[in-house]
């Protein structure tokens, strides 16, 4: 157990300051252009889904729980929400960058998550096309959304998010290699990898815990060579960070909400069969 602790430190260690220099450059992304994206996205309603799925994958944290207040307040469509979420990229990028992952499987894994958005977005807006309309001003719910994003700093907050996944990622490390010195690494390898239809919902599953540590476990699952690609974009599709949670919080209409939640689990796990039924 002491050298499983050991080599789990080692190794978390050792990505702690590519995990810093990523975030720093996330954290300027956010804080320039958050609001900006906001605003395009309410202001540009008939391309809702293909503008909500390009700046889904755009990597800015925070962007999935604005985009779920700004649907709250009837500013924008189901179809753009769902392909907002559905394109997030939570934690997955800076994961997969401080492992040195090939830097264009990273941008193809991008890529299909923003198109799988656009394209159920706008299914689902061609099918579900009645919702009321809104007066609320888009400027006061961004302000309320991003009042304190500033007040300390981009340092304090690179460092902050650094530290936590840095946590985030040690623990993972932990569970995967207590569970590989329990179980063994071919017995692991043989459920995991064998396209077990249960893992796909296991997966998406995972990925709709509102919490960093569902991307980051997915994520490591895959870098070490325990689920497949498929598995791993079930958890990835579902991953929108904090947006589902704010989404029951602000929108009252619980059938939406549940609708909306359904929707993106099923494209999770369906879109994650496929993938490996294809590859």
């Amino acid at each position: 157990m002491k050298e499983l602790i050991i080599d789990s430190l080692v190794d978390t260690l050792k990505i702690l300051p590519y995990l810093f220099i990523t975030f720093l450059i996330l954290e300027f992304i956010e804080h320039k252009f958050s609001h900006k994206s906001s605003d395009i996205l309410s202001k540009n309603k008939k391309f809702g889904p293909i503008i909500g799925g390009i700046l889904g994958g755009i990597p800015q944290c925070g962007f999935s729980v604005a985009a779920s207040r700004i649907f709250s307040s009837k500013i924008i469509t189901i179809g753009t929400l769902i392909s907002v979420y559905l394109a997030t990229s939570d934690e997955m990028l800076p994961i997969m960058l401080s492992e040195k992952v090939d830097f264009l499987l990273i941008i193809s894994i991008i890529g299909f998550k923003v198109l799988v958005g656009i394209i159920v977005g706008i299914l689902v807006d061609l099918i579900y096309k009645k919702r009321n309309k809104s007066n609320v001003d888009i400027n006061d719910i961004c302000h309320e959304e991003h009042c304190d994003c500033d007040s300390k700093g981009i340092i304090y907050s690179s460092v902050k998010h650094t530290l936590k996944i840095f946590l985030f990622i040690l623990l993972a490390n932990l569970i995967i290699g207590f569970v590989i010195e329990t179980v063994g690494s071919d017995t692991l390898s043989n459920i995991l990898l064998g396209k077990n239809i249960l893992t796909y919902f296991g997966a998406s599953l995972i990925g709709l815990i509102p919490n960093c540590a569902s991307s980051v476990l997915i994520t490591k699952l895959y870098i070490s060579g325990l689920i497949t690609v498929g598995t791993m974009l079930s958890g990835l599709l579902t991953g929108s960070g904090l947006g589902i949670l704010i989404l029951f919080k602000d929108n009252k209409n619980m059938k939406e909400n549940i609708m909306i939640l359904s929707i993106i689990y099923l494209v999770g796990v369906l879109v994650g069969i496929l993938v490996d039924l294809i590859i």
